[in-house]
């Protein structure tokens, strides 16, 4: 089951359901775990046509996969104040083909049309309860031949963030949820950043 955040008193509204250990920390610590523009080259994420991310966040990925893009990129995350960061990414950077979403893709996928999308971003998400759901609704929105990276911290108590070590995936544990979900496995990623590791999947 996800976990269910009830209303507090001190809140005027109730959050969606959203995965276990989803906490974000402050945006420059944050930034300095990645290099997007290499994480998306390793992927194989080059002029993609329409994007789907499931967990925008700070809008990282967000802003360097939309200066790729020719279409738009769906920006979806659980939390408004992860979309009205990565709104304020977007709009500082000049693109105006980022459309963010308030979702949850967890529970009630992402809305869009399936074979919409070229590109599908999962990245530090599958640690979730339910990640074939997750998995399976990139699946249905990926046009044929659509591609979906995904990145996760390295199982390895060093890490500075990150799950607890008993829910963090391994990549053999991601690609089998993928081929589950009916993806088709392309290449492994190692050491795609100082902490993490990378998977490229296909829709057949």
């Amino acid at each position: 089951m996800l976990d269910l955040l009830l209303e507090d008193a001190n809140k005027r509204w109730i959050k969606m359901p959203k995965g276990r250990e989803s906490g974000m920390p402050e945006v420059e610590f944050w930034r300095g775990f990645f290099d997007p523009p290499q994480i998306l080259d390793r992927l194989d994420c080059d002029w993609p046509g329409n994007v789907v991310e499931f967990g925008c966040g700070y809008g990282l990925f967000t802003v360097e996969v939309a200066k790729r893009s020719s279409g738009t990129v769906y920006a979806m995350d659980i939390e408004p104040e992860m979309l009205a960061a990565t709104t304020e990414a977007a709009r500082e950077a000049g693109l105006a083909n980022v459309q963010t979403m308030e979702r949850d893709f967890v529970t009630a996928g992402t809305g869009l049309p399936s074979k919409s999308c070229d590109y599908a971003m999962v990245f530090n998400l599958l640690h979730i309860e339910n990640p074939v759901v997750v998995l399976r609704e990139a699946f249905r929105v990926l046009v044929l031949g659509g591609k979906l990276g995904i990145i996760h911290w390295n199982i390895d108590p060093a890490t500075p963030r990150g799950p607890s070590m008993a829910i963090r995936p391994s990549p053999e544990h991601c690609r089998r949820w993928a081929e589950e979900a009916g993806f088709r496995f392309m290449h492994e990623e190692p050491g795609i950043a100082k902490w993490h590791w990378g998977l490229l999947m296909q829709r057949p």
